[in-house]
């Protein structure tokens, strides 16, 4: 997960950055898209296809299309149940899935572009600069501060909409201070 490029994930300590920069979002849609990204792991493509009829409200989980495969594959990602509440009261969630024709509209109907220009703006609001301020790195730093939480990986792997546990393990190697936290554990035993 580092390159010659550098770090391509958020460290901790940037994520926790990246979140209280989302929250402060003067625009609910912003918020929610970014603390979406943050907290499901999703590839930013896979959070605009998001539709209303997608977010499980009683349960506090996203049903994610996989878009990466040939095949149509969906996913089930729990999360917070702050960002439930924050998608429903941004975005009337009950409502429009009590409607049929409004249920299957995208819930940020933004362009990627857009979508990427509102993370990298987030991103230089909470001071996070190089390769991994963007998306791409928010996917990563799920990926690692899942790991370094103890999921495991077939977990993980789902979650993520891996098909095999090989892409997964990339998550294991971490770099500095999340590598010494993962191995301070060992070493307390």
């Amino acid at each position: 997960m580092v390159s010659r490029a550098g770090r391509k994930y958020l460290s901790a300590e940037e994520r926790h950055r990246f979140i209280a920069a989302a929250r402060r979002a003067a625009r609910p849609e912003v918020q929610t898209f970014a603390l979406t990204l943050t907290f499901s792991g999703c590839r930013i493509s896979e959070a605009l296809a998001l539709r209303a009829a997608d977010v499980d409200l009683e349960q506090s989980l996203l049903r994610i299309r996989t878009l990466k495969r040939r095949t149509e594959c969906w996913r089930e990602v729990p999360v917070p149940i702050e960002l439930t509440r924050s998608l429903e009261l941004a975005h009337r969630l009950r409502a429009r899935q009590a409607q049929p024709s409004r249920c299957y509209s995208r819930v940020w109907p933004m362009s990627r572009s857009s979508a990427f220009r509102q993370i990298r703006a987030l991103m230089h609001e909470a001071a996070i600069s190089g390769p991994q301020a963007c998306p791409k790195g928010l996917r990563h730093g799920f990926g690692i501060a899942a790991v370094a939480a103890g999921v495991p990986l077939p977990t993980l792997a789902a979650v993520l909409g891996h098909s095999s546990i090989t892409t997964t393990a990339v998550y294991t190697t971490a770099a500095g201070n999340e590598a010494r936290a993962q191995l301070g554990r060992m070493w307390e035993s």
